[in-house]
């Protein structure tokens, strides 16, 4: 049995802190109680980007966000990155992003904090245990939407920089804060935000940290990568309307079938990409990276367990873990046009939509696999010799991002880790997309690093999300010695 598969309690009472941090980490034990209940203040804000109908709640909540910071005296801007165009052409503000710093020292380095404070939709009926925005502590864990992703985790970066000033301590480097409100439906207006402040808010940062991500078992981890995604509507029209199938079925080419058809050549049922061109531009995995991913710790069993199947595509831990993370993949979400309510229908629908995704890694590049999906369907679908029409749209084509492990920030990172947890971090990658990262590398030229505290159980945009109280506390222990850490790393004269 090894540490992480001990009870918490025991963790907790194993945990030594160094002398130096001694101070500070008592501080924040002393102050947990009142973090939670932040926490419960910030999760009863339905925040939720999706619902135009709480547009109020969101932009209340960047006003809190913004107020906690304002109160820590930092100097803080609700920055106006414009409206947001509804379907139906009404147009919506979007809420402020809040840019705010703590020091401006040209000795120290600068680190940009990113996080975000809008939540996914969540519902009671949806199958919680709990009120989704009421936080609940049950055995440790804090119950509530967005817990995890995000609040939590920006609040324990918010939680550092308070610790440091109540004690009187300079802050070992100088600390920015972008915190916005609409990641979870896209980051809209975000990536002009960063462009137009490149060369002033952005223009002296030296390092950007990403904590809205999280650990893969129960042994803290530093990620270094995520895949980017390119998400499709495939639309195939026949008739002018619907029909009946009774009267007109056998008679015409249906949408349906055309639709059907085409998707069921896009994968294989081993899990194979079919697209040519797609598994050629992806960059081989690495001798380093096969033993990296060996050493890593990941139960197969607790994974199956997790989502409830009895069989996975690869029985392998490394051919699991690369196919999560390093390795392209098809995932088709849904029909649009299809009859879809209780009971039974004996319709023939005129249009339909489906919608599916590929998540692309290095080497591959969205413009590029934009046109091979585009070229194969119409080709696959030219052999059905079909009256029907089909139209290929690419609606999102966010990008990979991968760091390299050897910079000093994870060396930083690795430390500071070791320092609050007494193991060595994972290093390992996201299987989702986090398009902040790239656009954030490409525009700013900043070096970055995901520094995750949440847990690999914490049922991130699902039901009974939650944040453990342990990892909230020694978290914010994490991010107060990272900075430390971080302190360290020789700067370069400009």
């Amino acid at each position: 049995m090894n540490i992480w598969q001990l009870p918490v309690f025991l963790v907790l009472t194993s945990n030594v802190s160094p002398f130096q941090f001694g101070e500070l980490f008592q501080y924040v034990d002393s102050h947990q109680q009142e973090y939670v209940e932040t926490l419960r203040d910030w999760v009863a804000v339905e925040s939720d980007s999706s619902d135009m109908l709480k547009r109020s709640d969101l932009h209340q909540m960047m006003d809190m966000t913004a107020e906690k910071l304002r109160a820590m005296g930092g100097k803080v801007e609700l920055v106006d990155i414009g409206e947001q165009e509804l379907p139906d052409g009404q147009k919506l503000a979007l809420p402020k992003v809040v840019a705010a710093t703590f020091g401006s020292d040209p000795s120290k380095h600068t680190v940009c904090v990113y996080g975000h404070v809008d939540v996914q939709p969540a519902k009671k009926e949806d199958g919680w245990s709990t009120e989704p925005y009421n936080l609940t502590d049950i055995n440790g864990n804090l119950y509530g939407r967005g817990a995890s992703d995000n609040k939590a985790p920006v609040l324990a970066w918010i939680h550092t920089v308070e610790a440091y000033q109540a004690l009187n301590q300079d802050l070992p480097v100088n600390v920015k804060f972008i915190i916005e409100g609409m990641e979870e439906t896209g980051s809209n207006g975000l990536e002009a935000m960063i462009v137009a402040q490149r060369d002033t808010f952005f223009s002296n940062v030296d390092y950007i940290v990403i904590s809205d991500c999280g650990w893969l078992s129960r042994r803290p981890a530093l990620t270094y990568g995520t895949r980017g995604n390119c998400y499709f509507f495939a639309e195939v029209e026949g008739p002018k309307q619907d029909l009946h199938s009774g009267v007109f079925g056998g008679t015409v080419m249906e949408p349906m079938t055309d639709l059907i058809g085409i998707l069921d050549t896009l994968i294989s049922p081993s899990g194979k990409i079919l697209i040519p061109g797609i598994r050629e531009a992806v960059a081989p995995l690495s001798d380093e990276e096969w033993k990296m991913y060996q050493d890593i710790e990941f139960d197969i069993e607790s994974y199956k367990n997790k989502m409830g199947v009895d069989q996975l595509m690869y029985s392998s831990k490394v051919d699991l873990l690369a196919h999560r993370w390093r390795y392209p993949t098809v995932s088709i979400h849904g029909i649009e046009g299809a009859f879809s309510g209780s009971g039974s229908k004996t319709v023939i629908p005129a249009k339909v939509t489906a919608k599916f995704s590929i998540r692309q890694v290095p080497d591959m590049d969205p413009a590029v696999v934009k046109k091979q999906v585009t070229d194969y369907l119409h080709s696959v679908f030219a052999k059905r010799k079909s009256p029907n029409k089909l139209k290929v749209t690419m609606i999102i084509g966010a990008k990979p991002w991968l760091a390299d492990t050897k910079h000093p920030l994870y060396t930083a990172g690795k430390a500071a880790v070791k320092r609050v947890f007494n193991v060595d971090p994972d290093l390992i990658r996201e299987g989702g997309t986090i398009p902040i990262a790239r656009t954030f590398q490409d525009v700013t030229g900043k070096s970055i690093i995901m520094l995750p505290i949440g847990g690999f159980d914490d049922g991130l945009h699902s039901q009974n999300e939650k944040m453990s109280r342990y990892n909230y506390i020694e978290g914010t222990k994490l991010f107060i010695t990272y900075l430390h850490e971080v302190a360290k790393i020789k700067k370069t004269p400009v």
